[in-house]
């Protein structure tokens, strides 16, 4: 299952339409080389902004390339199996950049890694690379193989004992072959945080020692382990000296979401070379941080084979690092650490986002963040002497060296235990055998295990997604996003051939099941699962805790317990993709709800086309019959459902025509990329934008979660704002769009911050009205916000629910009682009026929750509307 979970628009071309049993036309392409499935999951369709094509270049630059593309290079992008290594090829130079970061800090500039790798090649017949893909700012990603050279038959011979580990982990557990003759496949991941340079270089240094050493040791490292490098994994956050990548993102939080090129790479790169090991070097904590963390610990992987294995390669990195003779009275280094050993909490490794944390579900038993010393980013950067930043620099290549260098030592007298270790976590996936709770006993040789290390959980016969919409808030659209994202995860997904019951519940045909028996059952329940609430575990979390995409992405997700075999006798026929579930109506007026980001791409591009679409009372909106043309395309590029309009109820009463809203923001990069996805013509402003002269005519509606302070704008700005805002409208988000409408006079309401720290999946009762119209009954906060104090003409979209909201995540009282969920539950976290709704929520968060996008377009949508 080597798939990607987003697919680059195409030109529509439809040629056959088949009629569905609802009497719907089934959109189906009929053409040489023409693709069966819908042109994107999780973006929009042909009539993207420049952003979102960029976005999808850099797709494209995943997948294999065309015969021109590789003459035109003169590079090879992707792997092949059939080809031994080592994997040759010349890359094209970079233009020189003196603007690139690392200069200063005399590192290697991303502009000299190609002629850097080309060399290390030519130095014998252990190194290849290849290029993984393009960054968002379409800066190439180039992998780095060092191992023994194969031919193309032992290559083969690799890849099929690799497929055996995961798909036969019974029989790879007894193989001969394997135990003699797989070699150790190990990652090292560099750079993911731009400005946290050193680890590309550390990685380039040991490169060039393994391409010329012949000693001993060398030459049986080499001969039993692959080696793979990801040199940079931030290329463009090198080059400019930040943390995110151009698109603003931070990719060490990005890995259950996937919506950048960098971290769909990395993901294909753990799924394709399934790493029993990997370092993902980080900066800056003096002394050294070296994984394993502190609790509470992810409770979807086999805890005790990683923790046995990372603790016992943590220590190895320990000595190295502490071995390389610094000390803080002569150089500032403080001795190493590890946190499960020398801290109680603060630095978790329970949510999927980070590399390591993620690589465990594919097998990596020894996955380590490192937090190498001395800080030489950020004010750092701008504020120390060069000599010093570069003797700090030095330092830390030093130490990023030793840590990779004791993990090849690990690697190498551990390879047969880190296999078998490997095959054990699939063996349990696959039987679904239970999981070993950690302790002095089972984890030998680990001291302090204790209780609040102990995290577990009951794995679900199946998960079941429903074909077919049985409530108001299901959709199929979303239900085959959700499933293509399993998929491009390499989780195992079936569909019914006919309607079946399992678990006392019937289900229809063509419906998908996600058997839990299978080797990356951990993977699959992280994502499916609803999660727990872990506030009365630790006091604080590192990040977000909670990230179900069964309640957050629109698509009904039911788990079924039944004894052993119970999907015996169902037919199930594993999928490489979702089905398409595109329609049109055959006649009359088409209605098509506004439930799924991609229904509200297809709607901006038909407004594009200067199609007449109508919003009904109820949210949904129609779309004349003489546009069925149109329609039809847009059904088949965005895979939606244009349904018949009804005959009675609010979709069929008075209806208000539509416009394009073209949107001012001032937003995280999540939600431009959100906005964007869905077709929204968007400006980026901000305070300084706004101070500097902006032109208000260009936008209609202005959304704001931040870098707007309307309080630090000056008196031609603010004046310029509000009138603005009186005749047209805001939408805010958090306590910055809040502080937005409330200084504007739009809204009569206080806005009370809850738990800054608190984060997580929540319960919510939605009012009906057009904003919250279908909106799923939960939503996602981050920093939550409620609001009180409802003056005259205030509506309440949403509540949060009575009782306790949180349903997974961290969410505490603060030391004075306030700010806890008690005091959030049955507050409004969606207030409206005639020019404003704000939002307490975050429906777009870092564009994860796509079942709650809609709510945004509809608050958007509904701002214009009123303003006329």
């Amino acid at each position: 299952m080597r798939t990607t979970s987003t697919y680059p628009a195409r030109p529509v071309l439809i040629t056959a339409l088949a009629l569905t049993a609802t009497g719907s036309l089934l959109l189906t392409p009929h053409a040489a080389g023409a693709d069966p499935k819908p042109a994107t999951r999780e973006g929009s369709g042909p009539d993207r902004t420049a952003a979102t094509t960029a976005q999808s270049a850099a797709l494209r630059a995943l997948a294999p390339p065309s015969t021109a593309e590789t003459r035109a290079t003169g590079e090879t992008v992707g792997t092949g199996a059939a080809r031994g290594y080592p994997r040759r090829q010349t890359l094209a130079p970079d233009p020189e950049n003196p603007a690139d970061k690392s200069l200063k800090l005399g590192l290697t500039p991303y502009h000299a890694l190609a002629p850097k790798l080309n060399a290390l090649q030519a130095l014998g017949d252990r190194v290849s690379v290849e290029v993984t893909g393009r960054s968002a700012g379409g800066h190439r990603l180039f992998l780095v193989t060092v191992t023994a050279p194969e031919t193309a038959r032992q290559a083969r011979a690799q890849e099929r004992m690799r497929e055996l580990i995961e798909n036969a982990p019974g029989a790879a557990a007894n193989s001969r072959e394997i135990k003699a003759g797989y070699k150790t496949p190990v990652f090292f991941n560099n750079n993911i945080h731009g400005n946290e340079w050193e680890g590309t270089d550390a990685s380039l240094a040991l490169i060039e020692r393994l391409a010329t050493a012949h000693d001993t040791t060398t030459n049986d490292l080499l001969g039993h382990s692959r080696l793979y490098f990801n040199i940079t994994a931030n290329p463009d956050g090198r080059i400019a000296g930040t943390r995110a990548n151009a698109a603003g993102f931070d990719l060490n939080r990005d890995f259950v979401t996937a919506s950048q090129p960098e971290t769909r790479a990395m993901r294909q790169i753990e799924i394709d070379k399934q790493p029993a090991v990997m370092l993902d070097l980080h900066g800056y904590v003096n002394g050294t941080l070296i994984e394993p963390t502190t609790p509470p610990h992810g409770e979807n992987y086999e805890y005790d084979l990683f923790l046995k294995n990372t603790y016992a390669n943590a220590l190895g990195m320990e000595s190295a690092v502490n071995g390389l003779g610094y000390t803080p009275a002569a150089d500032g280094v403080q001795p190493a650490q590890i946190p499960f050993r020398d801290q109680a909490e603060g630095w978790d490794d329970w949510p999927p986002i980070f590399t390591p944390q993620y690589a465990a579900f594919h097998g990596t038993v020894a996955a380590h963040t490192v937090e190498i010393p001395m800080t030489v980013n950020n004010a750092a950067y701008d504020t120390l002497p060069v000599g010093e930043l570069r003797r700090r620099s030095a330092i830390n290549v030093d130490v990023a060296g030793a840590a990779l260098r004791a993990t090849l030592d690990f690697v190498r007298t551990r390879r047969t235990t880190l296999i078998a270790d490997q095959i054990e976590v699939f063996r349990r996936g696959a039987a679904g055998a239970a999981q070993v709770p950690v302790s002095a006993q089972t984890v030998p040789g680990v001291p302090g295990i204790g209780p609040e290390d102990v995290y577990t959980t009951t794995f679900p016969r199946a998960y079941v997604l429903p074909s077919a919409s049985t409530t108001s808030t299901t959709s199929t659209t979303s239900t085959a996003r959700l499933v293509d994202h399993l998929l491009a995860n390499d989780v195992r997904v079936s569909r019914a051939p006919r309607a079946f019951r399992l678990g006392g519940r019937t289900y229809p045909k063509g419906s998908y099941v996600v058997d839990m028996h299978q080797p990356k059952r951990g993977l699959a329940n992280v994502l499916l699962a609803d999660g727990r609430d872990i506030s009365d575990t630790v006091s604080v979390m590192y990040d977000i805790s909670g990230w179900s995409l069964g309640r957050l992405w629109g698509a009904q997700v039911v788990p079924v317990t039944v004894p052993g075999g119970g999907l015996a006798g169902l037919g199930l026929r594993p999928v490489s993709a979702a089905a398409p579930v595109g329609s049109v109506a055959p006649r009359g007026d088409l209605r098509l709800r506004l439930d799924d980001p991609n229904a509200v791409a297809a709607l901006n591009s038909l407004l594009r086309q200067g199609v007449p679409v109508r919003r009904a009372a109820d949210g949904s909106v129609v779309v004349p019959a003489s546009a069925r043309g149109r329609a039809v395309a847009a059904a088949r590029s965005y895979d939606v459902a244009f349904t018949a309009v009804p005959s009675a109820g609010p979709a069929a009463g008075t209806t208000t025509a539509l416009r394009r809203v073209r949107v001012a923001a001032a937003v995280t990069p999540g939600e431009l990329l959100a906005l964007r996805e869905m077709g929204f013509d968007v400006t980026p402003v901000s305070t300084a934008v706004l101070n500097a002269g902006f032109d208000w005519s260009s936008v209609d509606v202005l959304f704001v979660s931040a870098g707007l302070d309307r309080a630090a704008l000056d008196a031609s700005a603010r004046t310029a704002l509000d009138a603005f805002l009186a005749g047209h409208g805001l939408v805010g988000r958090g306590v910055a769009g809040a502080a937005v409408g409330t200084g504007a006079g739009l809204l009569d309401v206080t806005a009370v911050e809850g738990n800054g720290n608190a984060n997580g999946v929540v319960r919510v009762v939605n009012s009906g009205v057009p904003v919250t119209a279908g909106a799923p009954d939960h939503s996602f906060v981050y920093a939550p916000v409620w609001f009180t104090g409802l003056g005259p003409g205030v509506r309440v979209e949403q509540s949060y629910a009575a009782g306790n909201p949180l349903v997974s995540g961290h969410w505490r009282a603060l030391d004075d009682g306030s700010g806890g969920p008690a005091a959030a539950a049955g507050q409004p976290a969606v207030v409206s009026g005639p020019h404003a709704v704000l939002f307490g929520t975050e429906p777009l968060f870092r564009d994860h929750p796509k079942g709650e996008f809609p709510q945004v377009a509809q608050a958007l949508i509904t701002m214009v509307e009123e303003s006329g």
